[in-house]
């Protein structure tokens, strides 16, 4: 069973590339009295979000496989013994990019001037003796909070570009990609360092009981006014009023907020980011792009076709007894 809007879009590569005669069921549209009829003869489930008792009721699910890294919408005390849950990636260059272009577009102030001139007013330096200038990323000091995946990615980017980069992570001794060449690498710890000497902060861990609200009024006062703050992980990893306050009033200089405290249909937030003209909003889509998803569904199938086989799969967070012999069912 596909039940996954985005990944919905390349059902026939997904399809295609899974080997057996695998019945495949897409569930986007479906609404939830007929998902749960149908659970029952499941024996992979495609999603990011699985009620506890649909997982209960899922007496042939063998496989979970969430479209993202993220699994905290599985509930796994309520799945069988025999179900094993798997994650997928593939997004850290993607939102890599966003995360660059929006330290671009902040630093050289590309909203205002884009509204202005939708406005017929032409604002540059040129007629405005009392513009800033903006400023290039050559040679600023970048810090990034979290170095998984797109933490490792974003610094990529950045040396590319000439930024230096440093980084605090909940393990500073775990192996860095031998092609990365940060200034330093600390541990939680050391957050307040990073901050204090960083003229753009990425923020990419996972949300958790230790990193909710971990960027408050303190943080933010010790970037700095001249600091901007990039978000593509979690938006209560900072906390909201905290931030909007620092925006308005130029604690810090901007921020790219790609992730919320509130989802659609809601507005993003309940307060209002969208009148502050220092702040780019995006709707949590820096990693929508067809390179994150054709991957995804390639690996996911791969994963089928490695269950079929009876083989060991790969991104494996919870490990389930798959039995002795292969299943015909998707």
């Amino acid at each position: 069973m596909l039940n996954h809007r985005i990944l919905s879009r390349f059902h026939e590569p997904l399809k295609s590339r899974a080997e057996g005669g695998h019945e495949w069921l897409d569930a986007c549209d479906w609404d939830a009295d007929r998902i749960s009829g149908a659970l029952p003869d499941v024996e992979v489930y495609v999603g990011t979000k699985l009620g506890a008792e649909d997982a209960r009721r899922a007496a042939r699910l063998r496989l979970v496989h969430v479209v993202g890294a993220g699994y905290d919408g599985v509930p796994l005390d309520a799945l069988g013994p025999g179900v094993t849950v798997a994650t997928t990636h593939h997004h850290g260059p993607s939102i890599a990019e966003h995360v660059l272009m929006s330290a671009l577009m902040l630093s050289r102030d590309v909203l205002s001037a884009d509204r202005a001139l939708r406005a017929g007013h032409w604002r540059n330096v040129a007629v405005d003796q009392g513009l800033p200038f903006g400023s290039t990323l050559s040679g600023r000091r970048a810090g990034i909070i979290g170095f998984g995946e797109t933490g490792t990615e974003v610094a990529r980017l950045f040396q590319a570009v000439g930024l230096r980069v440093r980084v605090v992570r909940r393990d500073p001794t775990a192996p860095v990609p031998t092609d990365l060449r940060p200034d330093w690498i600390g541990g939680n710890d050391r957050l307040p360092g990073l901050l204090a000497e960083s003229d753009i902060v990425v923020v990419t861990v996972p949300l958790s009981p230790s990193t909710r609200g971990m960027i408050g009024p303190a943080e933010l006062k010790a970037m700095g006014p001249g600091s901007l703050l990039v978000n593509v992980a979690r938006g209560p990893v900072v906390q909201e009023e905290a931030l909007y306050e620092a925006l308005r009033s130029g604690v810090i200089g901007g921020a790219a907020l790609d992730v919320w405290w509130s989802g659609p249909p809601d507005r993003p937030s309940r307060l209002p980011f969208h009148d502050l003209s220092n702040v780019l909003m995006t709707p949590h889509n820096s990693g929508h792009t067809t390179d994150t998803f054709a991957a995804r569904a390639a690996e996911i199938a791969d994963n089928i076709g490695r269950l079929q086989r009876g083989e060991p799969l790969v991104n494996v967070v919870r490990a389930g007894d798959t039995g002795d012999g292969p299943h015909s069912g998707a």
